[in-house]
């Protein structure tokens, strides 16, 4: 990026605001800048590895806001981050071994698929509660092997492109855990945190940066995970989930259209 075009770092900085508050509520950020990124003429790896790396403070920013929701959860999250850890190594290598190609036809599909998830979640979770008591077996509290290996996956696609990859993870966790959308939401955050940390330091050996672009969307980012974090812990639950199928079915438009 040209630092002299002023009018292409405000259009990144104003991306990364946006960008930061929609990941931490929902996810998709990258869907705002990545575009932007494409406008101001980076190619499309130096402005995915870019992105990566600058919308990291965001991520971290929202995890912090939402560190109340956080409470008793430390156990799980050490377990499933060494799987997000592997899965965005492994996703961040595929991106610069893979054409973009490989994932375009199935991303739309991914992302549709873990919408009507989380539109079904309340309906999902109590009939497996209502399975469980007849059947005398508590939850488990970390979701068990099936849901590790399901943000694992998910880490991996997370680590190639990051989209929508915060509403994946609700889906999966809303299936198979009975926490409220607020407490997925704070772990979500969480886990894009280290998924695009992880990316971002396996690029940053093997990957070139435009590092104005990155100053700025960490600057954006930063703001926008506060602001972000404060609108999304005060959502009634049926509100959130209403917003992240809006933002969501946007994400599914527009990969479909690129």
């Amino acid at each position: 990026m040209n630092a002299a075009h002023l009018g292409d770092m405000l259009a990144v900085l104003g991306a990364g605001i946006a960008a930061g508050a929609v990941n931490v509520v929902v996810g998709s950020g990258t869907l705002i800048t990545f575009p932007v990124l494409l406008a101001t003429g980076l190619p499309p790896v130096t402005a995915t590895v870019s992105n990566a790396l600058g919308l990291i403070p965001g991520s971290i920013s929202g995890a912090v806001g939402y560190r109340h929701e956080l409470r008793g959860r430390r156990r799980r999250l050490v377990k499933w981050s060494a799987g997000a850890v592997l899965g965005g190594v492994t996703g961040a290598a595929l991106l610069l071994v893979l054409p973009a190609s490989a994932f375009e036809r199935i991303v739309p599909v991914l992302v549709g698929l873990a919408l009507v998830l989380v539109v079904l979640q309340p309906l999902i979770s109590r009939r497996l509660r209502a399975r469980r008591a007849r059947e005398g077996r508590p939850a488990r509290p970390d979701g068990g092997p099936l849901l590790l290996v399901g943000l694992s996956l998910a880490s991996v696609y997370g680590g190639y492109f990051s989209a929508a990859q915060g509403i994946i993870y609700v889906a999966l966790m809303g299936m198979l855990l009975d926490d409220d959308l607020q407490s997925l939401t704070a772990v979500k955050n969480v886990l894009v945190a280290v998924v695009n940390s992880v990316a971002a330091l396996f690029f940053l050996v093997a990957a070139d940066f435009d590092w104005t672009a990155v100053a700025l969307l960490a600057v954006g980012s930063a703001v926008g995970g506060h602001l972000g974090a404060g609108m999304g812990r005060r959502l009634h639950p049926a509100a959130l989930r209403v917003f992240i199928v809006v933002v969501g079915t946007v994400a599914i438009v527009q990969l479909t259209l690129r």
